[in-house]
C-alpha cells in the first residue's frame, strides 16, 4: 500500500512538469496564442442587450478608447431623442457611438490614424512590396448591432517617388490597391 501510495505521488509530480515544458517550448518559438475577447454586454435596456464587441488591435491608444467606451455610462441622456450620437476623439483618432430611443447601442465606428500594426499586416505588406516603407496608415473599424461590419488598414506605401494606397485586413490580406 506504500508503494502505491509513492507511484501515485510521484505520476502526481510528473505529469505537471511536462506541460510546464509544452508552455516553455511554445514561448521559446515565438508561438503567440491569442485569444479573442467575448462580446461585452454594456447594458441592458428592457428585453435588449448592447452588445460591443472589442478590437483585440495591438494598439494601447485603441484599447484605451475602447476601454473608456466600455466604462461609458450614458445615463438618461438619450431620452427624448430618436438617435443619440456619442462621440470620444482624441489626437489621433475617434469613436462615435449611435443609440436608439430606448438608450440600445446600435452602431459604432473607430478611426484612427497612426497606430501600432499588427504583425501579420506589417508582414504581408513587407513580404508582398519589399525595399517599400510605410509612410502612413489609418485603422477603421465599424459594428452595427454587435455584428463587425469593417475591420481593416489603409495604408500609403512608398518607394523613391511612387506611392500606393493599400487597404488591408487585420490578418494581412491586401483587398485593394490604388
Amino acid at each position: 500500500m506504500k508503494s502505491f501510495i509513492i507511484a501515485l505521488l510521484l505520476l502526481g509530480f510528473t505529469i505537471p512538469s511536462y506541460s510546464q515544458d509544452k508552455m516553455k517550448k511554445d514561448q521559446e518559438e515565438g508561438v503567440v496564442k491569442m485569444e479573442e475577447l467575448p462580446a461585452v454586454v454594456i447594458k441592458r435596456v428592457g428585453k435588449d442587450f448592447s452588445v460591443y464587441l472589442p478590437d483585440n488591435n495591438p494598439d494601447q491608444d485603441v484599447r484605451r478608447m475602447e476601454e473608456k467606451f466600455i466604462a461609458y455610462d450614458i445615463g438618461k441622456d438619450y431620452e427624448g431623442y430618436e438617435n443619440y450620437l456619442l462621440l470620444m476623439e482624441t489626437k489621433d483618432g475617434s469613436l462615435s457611438a449611435t443609440y436608439d430611443e430606448n438608450g440600445k447601442l446600435i452602431r459604432v465606428v473607430e478611426e484612427y490614424k497612426n497606430v501600432r500594426l499588427p504583425n501579420e499586416v506589417i508582414y504581408s505588406i513587407y513580404k508582398t512590396y519589399p525595399d517599400w516603407t510605410i509612410v502612413n496608415d489609418k485603422y477603421l473599424y465599424t459594428q452595427e448591432e454587435g455584428d463587425v461590419l469593417k475591420k481593416q488598414y489603409n495604408l500609403k506605401i512608398k518607394k523613391d517617388k511612387q506611392t500606393l494606397r493599400l487597404t488591408v485586413r487585420p490578418n494581412g490580406d491586401i483587398l485593394k490597391v490604388r
